[in-house]
């Protein structure tokens, strides 16, 4: 809503209310990257959750192959996007965020393109497996913000990382937590869910709730603290 409305205004300045690098005067191509970055996050951010809907994909599917492939095609967009801006214009935290950044990028392009092989082999089980795949490692900047935002919450203050640098263990820590935890969680989930024991899959949902709750937690966090100040 805040990129949105300040471009559609031509207040392009405004971004820089969330980080000076966003717009650099002068700089035409990065600019437009960025609009296109953050437009592509718009709709990932609409058409994700959709791609999992049991019953769109049911009673719908039309819409969901369609969608589907704007979905996948925005993902590598966005993401072709992300890193073009991590190491031309350089991320915020130096080098080890910016390959924090680039291993986001290529589990994203792995995960979408298995998602893809597999439909396309009409393997509709493993085309579901690496589409959640997928919208893990689609989310996986949205975990960072929100997780982020958790730890301050807790410790009201920024323990484990320097603000001014944006560097330290915990962020180091968070990049491998949200980018490529996910993606062995979402493999013990396929793997309890077909193949676990009742104890295995009740400590599975135990685990998952605790997870949910950190995720909503953290979300309020981020959505009082970060996102709501700059609407």
């Amino acid at each position: 809503m805040h990129y949105g409305r300040s471009g559609a205004l031509g207040q392009l300045e405004a971004w820089n209310k969330v980080n000076p690098h966003f717009y650099v005067k002068g700089d035409i191509t990065g600019n437009v990257i960025f609009g296109l970055h953050v437009a592509f996050a718009a709709v990932i951010t609409i058409l994700g959750p959709l791609q999992l809907v049991d019953a769109l994909r049911t009673r719908a599917p039309r819409f969901h192959r369609v969608s589907g492939r704007v979905y996948i095609a925005s993902a590598f967009l966005v993401s072709v996007a992300g890193l073009y801006l991590t190491w031309v214009r350089g991320a915020v935290g130096g080098p080890v965020m910016a390959v924090a950044i680039t291993m986001n990028g290529a589990i994203i392009f792995c995960c979408a393109a298995f998602t893809i092989r597999n439909a396309m082999q009409r393997k509709f089980a493993a085309h579901q497996q690496w589409a959640v795949h997928l919208y893990l490692g689609m989310s996986g900047v949205w975990f960072f913000r929100v997780f982020l935002m958790l730890w301050l919450m807790i410790w009201r203050a920024p323990v484990g990382f320097d603000p001014a640098t944006f560097t330290g263990p915990l962020l180091t820590g968070l990049s491998v937590l949200v980018y490529i935890l996910p993606q062995g969680i979402a493999a013990v989930y396929f793997h309890v869910r077909c193949n676990g024991s009742s104890l295995q899959r009740a400590l599975f949902t135990g685990f998952l709730v605790l997870t949910a709750l950190g995720i909503g937690l953290g979300s309020v966090a981020a959505t009082l603290g970060m996102w709501m100040p700059r609407l």
